[in-house]
């Protein structure tokens, strides 16, 4: 039986959907609002992706003097549109769901999405994105396979948690969320929803852990929602494992939510770029992804959680997606120097000094 929740209570339950209700909005809502210079769209001001797109400007681009702002946004689906036509953009943050469907899309005949993923490039592959099937604590859901037919809120309309909740429920139970069935209310609102009333069943968050989101919630919220655990071997499960990736929300990174480590599925997120041919643009993020390259031990050691997970490298892309040939080169060019190096390292590490100072050591 639902509960009656006191407002007050409520509000205390989750910090994080509080402030974000109170606070103003960033957005850019036109020409005036929007900074001058290089830009990179991210997410939403509470999500992960806005921290990483942080990171990036702080820790990489304005070392080599670049000013790189960083922009929220609704998520993948708008970050997409927002690189083929905002002037400014640079660089956004993408779900590899999102930029596989515009492909599907683009070779099924749509004119559209090929007008939009065509001259797109990836300069990266970053993280592993966790999906978060969220629940009342006193429902009766427990299995992300047993939310069918239920009341779900995927997240704006434009969203990448759009998307994937939407990609996620088709193949599961091989029909698209119900159009009654659907809402598409902020993830702050979503969890309010869920807290104060029974007209949402499951509210579909998509972020990196630790994100803001949750690490912000009280003690309370345990009261309040739980997360629904994703079970591998159940029917229903099996063809998600094509798209999406088994993974673990852990306790740790939110101690005042979970009792235990919660299975779950991931998705990969992208560092993009458009394949620009302006020598000013190309000159930028060679330098950029040169940065990112020689700097990357600082994303992981002050920048979010979420750098610990990343690997530097360019390993091979799905069919259709290419890497931006500038960034590409100077990666690559940065990764060898830095293998050649260690290389050296190890190989001089057991000389002996006598033998160093005649240069016999081998190098």
């Amino acid at each position: 039986m639902f509960k009656s929740f006191e407002p007050a209570a409520v509000i205390g339950f989750v910090l994080s959907a509080a402030l974000a209700l109170a606070a103003p909005t960033v957005r850019a809502a036109g020409p005036a609002a929007t900074p001058a210079g290089d830009q990179l769209v991210s997410g939403t001001e509470r999500g992960t992706y806005i921290q990483i797109g942080r990171d990036l400007s702080r820790l990489i681009a304005e070392p080599v003097g670049i000013s790189l702002a960083v922009l929220p946004s609704k998520g993948s689906a708008e970050n997409v549109r927002r690189l083929r036509s905002d002037p400014g953009v640079r660089l956004a943050l993408v779900q590899s769901d999102v930029y596989q469907a515009y492909l599907d899309e683009a070779k099924a005949g749509n004119a559209e999405a090929e007008r939009l993923i065509k001259p797109l490039r990836v300069v990266m592959p970053l993280y592993d994105e966790e999906i978060y099937f969220v629940a009342r604590a006193d429902s009766p859901l427990n299995f992300v396979h047993e939310i069918k037919d239920k009341r779900i809120n995927i997240g704006p309309v434009g969203s990448g948690t759009a998307l994937t909740a939407t990609t996620v429920y088709r193949q599961m139970f091989g029909v698209p969320i119900s159009e009654k069935s659907a809402s598409f209310l902020s993830n702050e609102d979503a969890l309010l929803k869920l807290a104060t009333d029974t007209s949402v069943d499951v509210a579909v968050i998509v972020a990196g852990q630790p994100a803001k989101l949750f690490a912000d919630m009280k003690s309370e919220a345990r009261k309040y929602i739980k997360l629904l655990k994703f079970d591998p071997k159940a029917e229903e499960s099996q063809s998600a494992g094509a798209t999406y990736v088994p993974a673990l929300v852990r306790a740790g990174s939110y101690p005042n939510w979970l009792a235990e480590d919660v299975p779950v599925l991931s998705i990969r997120s992208m560092l993009v770029t458009y394949n620009f041919q302006t020598p000013g643009s190309r000159q930028m993020l060679t330098k950029f992804a040169g940065s990112l390259c020689e700097r990357f031990e600082q994303l992981q050691s002050s920048g979010h959680a979420k750098w610990q997970s990343v690997q530097l490298g360019l390993p091979p892309l799905g069919r259709g997606w290419d890497y931006y040939p500038p960034t590409q080169e100077a990666m690559l060019k940065c990764i060898a120097r830095r293998a050649q190096a260690k290389t050296e390292v190890a190989a001089t590490s057991g000389c002996p000094q006598d033998k160093q100072v005649l240069g016999l050591c081998r190098r």
